[in-house]
């Protein structure tokens, strides 16, 4: 289906033609004809499925033919400032020959950010991203107007309760008028998003966009190490493997320094990024790593969902993930639009029966590489023994043959707050 197809606004239809599009996703095919027609909506869809421009541009189109004067138009709550960045840019860009306003409402910012931040929420503004935490702040001030409010949109909802938003959430929504359209977008569909959709949606059209395995274009492989050999594996695959732009994930933003440090001490160009840095220190870090000033960045898992740069073409797990989910959400980051990407996973002893639950919730084994030569010897690959040291043959599987798997700123403007990253370890 052809974005010409919806039949957008014509100054919309602009800002599309400018960013490209042109053929829809399949979750956009489903998701935009039951907004456009104002139905509620329930979507399992992970990041990367183009899920963004499937509730921007309806709302975009429904707030041209039908505008709105001096009031909050559509309100996007999203997890994390990162996330909200990225959808205000996106906006921005959609909605260039638009005269629709918009602001991104999230922490870290200065005090002027907050003045602006006021002013809309006050006067109005077509559309407002948002972070949790910084819109109770306003709302606790007790001049905001969403009296006219026709869209809510919670993006990435599972995200939000699993950082302990519940109760945000829920003060939000008792600001809003009753009579609104609402859109709820999730990767996962466990019970509390469940029962959350029952409570605030009505009649709702469900779709079913979820993506439980990366995509096939990603190649994956791991290394099985010990925790000592993990450093000198990820420089051995920087100097052999090409890259444009790399990614490499750790579990805590403790590792994250130590590897940085190590790294830089070797000569590598790269950047980390935490939540132990000011919000202007991430946003100018992602902001030389998305022009390729800086080709390689260490981040914790508050990029693996807030993050979308196409350029990305090697992503490596400095450690396994704590669930399948979160996997597939670091590996995404690669392989974006057409491109094709490579991800590498480091199992240490300890996450052998982590990873081996991944690879089963991922249908297939991933490709075990032996350690290089100069390392000595590794672990043996056996994610159904307990984790207990020995069996140390480099390069060797459980059976003796090779230790490999058998498959081979927004709108017109843009503001800042504070925001309560609550439940992030990152």
């Amino acid at each position: 289906m052809r974005f010409t197809d919806f039949n957008f606004h014509p100054s919309l239809m602009e800002g599309i033609e400018a960013s490209h599009y042109e053929t829809a996703t399949p979750v956009q095919e489903k998701v935009i004809p039951p907004i456009l027609e104002g139905r509620d909506i329930i979507a399992s869809a992970q990041t990367g499925t183009g899920k963004t421009a499937a509730f921007l541009l309806p709302v975009m189109n429904r707030l041209l033919t039908e505008p709105l004067d001096g009031a909050v138009g559509a309100l996007i709550v999203v997890p994390t400032r990162e996330l909200a960045i990225q959808i205000a840019q996106h906006l921005e860009g959609l909605s260039y020959f638009t005269n629709l306003s918009s602001i991104a409402i999230y922490g870290g910012s200065d005090a002027q950010n907050f003045v602006a931040e006021k002013k809309a929420l006050q006067m109005g503004a077509d559309v407002i991203v948002c972070t949790p935490g910084r819109m109770i702040a306003h709302l606790n001030m007790g001049y905001v107007n969403f009296k006219q409010l026709r869209f809510l949109v919670l993006d990435e909802a599972d995200r939000m309760l699993d950082m302990g938003f519940q109760d945000d959430i829920n003060k939000i929504i008792n600001h809003l008028p009753a009579n609104r359209q609402n859109l709820l977008f999730s990767a996962t569909m466990p019970e509390k998003i469940r029962s959350l959709a029952r409570r605030i949606l009505l009649d709702p059209v469900e779709v079913n966009i979820a993506i439980s395995r990366p995509p096939d274009k990603i190649v994956q492989r791991a290394y099985v190490v010990y925790e000592q050999q993990k450093i000198p594996v990820i420089q051995h695959i920087l100097k052999t493997i090409p890259y444009k732009n790399a990614l490499i994930f750790c579990s805590r933003k403790q590792t994250v320094k130590e590897l940085t440090r190590q790294l830089k001490r070797a000569g590598t160009v790269v950047e980390e990024i935490h939540s132990d840095l000011e919000q202007s220190q991430r946003e100018n870090v992602l902001s030389t790593f998305a022009s390729g000033r800086v080709p390689l960045l260490v981040a914790t898992d508050i990029l693996s969902r807030g993050i979308d740069i196409d350029t990305i073409d090697l992503v490596i797990n400095y450690d396994v993930p704590s669930d399948g989910e979160d996997y597939v959400h670091r590996i995404g980051r690669t392989a974006r639009a057409e491109a094709d990407g490579t991800a590498y996973t480091l199992i240490s002893e300890m996450d052998q029966r982590k990873f081996g639950s991944i690879e089963q919730l991922i249908g297939k084994e991933v490709d075990k590489v032996p350690v290089p030569d100069f390392l000595g010897a590794a672990p043996v690959y056996d994610p159904k023994r307990k984790s207990s040291g020995g069996g140390a043959q480099r390069g060797r599987g459980p059976a003796g043959g090779p230790n490999r798997g058998s498959g081979g700123a927004s709108g017109r403007r843009s503001g800042g707050g504070s925001h309560r990253s609550r439940g992030n370890a990152g």
